[in-house]
């Protein structure tokens, strides 16, 4: 059956039943949207402040293929399988975008006997997270033009604006747009453009933010543009935007309880994407199920060099957050794709192949080692054509590399099929105090913080850029010195060149852009030609996705 078959037929429980039986949280602390979703109550987080913490453990993955790599699929089967060995775990994911849902991947809500369920609902619109970021952040780009019309008191340069407009949709050609079209009474003629929802800075900010008051003051410190000077910033807060927006955003800060398909509780809440902004669940979710159970398992988007660097040193630099263990996720077809297989040959055996490609692999794992400091376990997502040939080459590859290697079958078997792969991290994670290492060290300027990111973990012999983009990090420098960074890169190589696969090493990285996030508190570089609103493919998977004259939906997967 395909994924989302598997997803109707689950036997769900009503959610309010099993937060109480599970974790003892009462109805009334709980906003259900239907029977199988519900929001908790901020009053009810903040309530456990003072419960000791879990152990957190980090999925992440080898550099993305067309073939698959099953992290999320993973951190839900890894989830059930603690459950099943008797240890309590919550899993925290990203909440899919209606981007990639209706673009190239389709559904992101886990795969085979290992999902999250109602599968069709958090894939499409959920508990309207998205929709109250996107239109938050839509509200202050609608005060911008409105102040500018009206007099433009705060003298905003209007060819300084650098706040867009978001949608949460692949639509290329919103890139680039021209607004006040029409004569005076429709505003300024200026350029502007869209990203997609999961790049706002909104996003980042609901993602990061530990309180409604947080909330509401990182909203009024986003700087939208610079004033005729070309040097003194213009804040929401200049606008009186941030009280406005935290109102519509008075939900979505709450974190959604949803199930697995055996029926264990699952925190999904925030989905900024990896490749073009932080890739990481909300901090309040993951502190929240850390409060709640003895383990947590949590996914950070894409490779170990995008969500999982992101993790470490933006979200766990701010929150304070230490995990205890990573899983490094991979399959035998995306690695042979990395030893040169097409797309249409990997269901065949091919163990030079698959040799050649474990070289991406082994930097990833170097990466979490050495330069996240923490123990990693390799997990093969086992594919029913992998060979046992395969298989035992990988295993080997792993033992010389001195990492721990288990072969998963979450996919077909749920839980119980990653049983050896949970005790394997129960027994690393009960005996390590939690903690890591960063890539690069606060006091570090700008450039170098983006310089360590591409030498250290990409391979990089360094980076470049023009003359604007290094005279706008040095003057950011003085004031943002101290942030974080965000590298903005295709997900599919360790170069910015997405048909580069394996580890290649020596390449230049070029910074092409940089933004100022300064309510997210981290600074957005843009690497090579990283767009932040991607296109639809030839054949989207829109084309796929229908439903019935019974409300039944198919081709989500």
């Amino acid at each position: 059956m395909s994924d989302i078959e598997i997803a109707q037929q689950a036997t769900m429980r009503p959610i309010i039943g099993l937060a109480k039986e599970h974790y003892g949280i009462e109805a009334e602390h709980l906003d259900p949207y239907g029977h199988y979703k519900a929001k908790l109550s901020l009053e009810y987080v903040n309530s456990l402040t003072d419960r000791q913490d879990g152990k957190l453990i980090l999925v992440t993955a080898i550099s993305p293929t067309p073939a698959g790599e099953g992290k999320t699929t993973t951190t839900v089967g890894l989830g059930d399988a603690m459950n099943r060995i008797g240890k309590k775990t919550i899993i925290c994911l990203r909440e899919p975008s209606l981007g990639p849902c209706f673009g190239v991947k389709g559904g992101a809500a886990g795969g085979g006997y290992a999902q999250v369920v109602p599968m069709e609902d958090i894939n499409l619109h959920f508990t309207g997270d998205f929709h109250a970021i996107g239109v938050a952040h839509n509200l202050l780009s609608a005060l911008i033009d409105n102040h500018i019309n009206h007099g433009n008191a705060l003298d905003i340069d209007p060819r300084r604006i650098q706040w867009k407009r978001v949608v949460d949709m692949n639509d290329r050609a919103l890139r680039n747009i021209v607004v006040g079209m029409g004569g005076a009474a429709n505003g300024y003629l200026r350029e502007d453009g869209y990203d997609i929802v999961v790049a706002s800075e909104v996003m980042a900010i609901l993602c990061l933010a530990t309180s409604r008051a947080d909330l509401k003051e990182r909203l009024g410190r986003i700087v939208i543009g610079y004033k005729s000077d070309k040097v003194t910033p213009v804040y929401a807060s200049d606008l009186n935007a941030q009280g406005s927006m935290a109102a519509l955003l008075k939900d979505a800060i709450k974190p959604n309880l949803v199930q697995t398909l055996e029926n264990n509780i699952a925190i999904i809440h925030g989905g900024p994407f990896a490749n073009i902004a932080h890739g990481c669940n909300t901090v309040t979710a993951t502190k929240t199920a850390l409060k709640l159970a003895d383990y947590v398992v949590t996914e950070a988007g894409f490779g170990a060099d995008l969500g999982a660097e992101k993790f470490i040193d933006i979200k766990c630099r701010m929150s304070g957050l230490k995990p205890s263990a990573v899983v490094l996720v991979a399959t035998a077809r995306a690695l042979k794709y990395h030893g040169g297989v097409a797309k249409e040959a990997l269901n065949t055996e091919n163990l030079a192949a698959l040799a050649q490609g474990f070289e991406n692999l082994e930097r990833h794992y170097q990466n979490i080692t050495q330069h996240y400091g923490l123990p990693c376990v390799v997990s093969i997502n086992h594919f029913t054509f992998d060979s046992d040939a395969e298989i035992t080459l990988l295993q080997q590859r792993c033992a010389d590399l001195g990492a721990s290697c288990m072969v998963s079958r979450h996919w077909a078997n749920g839980g119980a099929g990653a049983e050896d792969l949970a005790k394997e991290l129960v027994n690393i994670v009960d005996n390590r105090e939690p903690g890591c290492s960063y890539v690069y060290e606060e006091n570090l300027n700008l450039w170098s913080k983006i310089e360590a990111i591409a030498t250290k973990l990409y391979g990089a012999a360094g980076i470049t850029a023009n003359a604007a983009v290094k005279a706008q990090l040095a003057a950011w420098d003085v004031d943002y010195g101290k942030f974080p960074v965000c590298v903005a890169k295709t997900q599919m190589s360790f170069s910015t060149n997405p048909g580069v696969k394996g580890a290649p090493s020596g390449h230049i990285v070029e910074i092409r852009d940089v933004r100022l996030a300064n309510g997210a508190g981290f600074i957005v570089a843009i690497a090579g030609d990283m767009m932040t609103m991607p296109g639809l493919p030839k054949v989207p998977a829109a084309e796929r996705i229908d439903i019935d004259d019974d409300g039944k939906i198919t081709g989500l997967f």
